[in-house]
């Protein structure tokens, strides 16, 4: 699954950290959702997309591998 999370903080000016402070998780989880190693919970990928302002499909899209 690829993701935009990085993109959309620099957008914002935003650290990882202070993205995982607003999504109430560390700044370890955002850096590994960031590197693709961790897929985020369905809560955790709408807390995402309303501190974005942006949709769970703009933060977040499927690659072909994952329908395996």
């Amino acid at each position: 699954m690829r993701n935009n999370l990085k993109v959309e903080r620099a957008k914002r000016n935003l650290t990882q950290a202070a993205l995982a402070e607003r999504a109430q998780v560390s700044r370890q989880t955002i850096n590994a959702i960031e590197l693709g190693k961790y897929v985020p919970s369905t809560l955790l990928a709408l807390r995402l997309s309303a501190i974005f302002e942006r949709s769970v499909n703009e933060l977040f899209e499927l690659e072909a591998g994952d329908w395996d």
